[in-house]
C-alpha cells in the first residue's frame, strides 16, 4: 500500500464522521453553485474532466466513499486539488460527495 493510500485511509478513519446531516435547501443550492463554479473550473464544465479527473458516477464507481470524502476534505498534495476543510463542513462535504455519486452534473 502506498503512502498516499495509507494517509487517506488513516484520515478517513480519524477525521471524517460516519454520518452526515443533509444541508437545508438554501445550502444545497450554494453547494451546487460551488460544484459548478469551483469544482467545474478544474474538473470540466460538465464534470467530465479537465485539469482534474472526471467526476461522473462511472468515473467514481468503485472508489471508496471514505477516500472521496478525504480527498475533498484534505486535498491531494502535489496536485492542483486543494483541501476544502477550511471552507466546508463535514456535512457539506458529505452531501457533495453523495451528490456526485448519484450523478450530479454542473449546470
Amino acid at each position: 500500500m502506498n503512502t498516499y493510500r495509507c494517509v487517506v485511509s488513516l484520515a478517513s478513519l480519524l477525521l471524517v464522521p460516519p454520518a452526515f446531516a443533509a444541508p437545508d435547501a438554501q445550502r444545497q443550492a450554494q453547494l451546487e453553485h460551488l460544484l459548478a463554479q469551483d469544482c467545474g473550473a478544474c474538473h470540466g464544465l460538465h464534470l467530465t474532466g479537465g485539469l482534474g479527473p472526471e467526476l461522473t458516477p462511472a468515473a467514481l464507481a468503485g472508489k471508496p466513499r471514505d477516500g472521496l470524502l478525504a480527498t475533498v476534505r484534505l486535498g491531494r498534495p502535489g496536485t492542483a486539488m486543494p483541501a476544502w476543510e477550511a471552507l466546508l463542513s463535514a456535512d457539506d462535504i458529505g452531501w457533495l460527495v453523495d451528490h456526485l455519486l448519484q450523478g450530479a452534473s454542473a449546470p
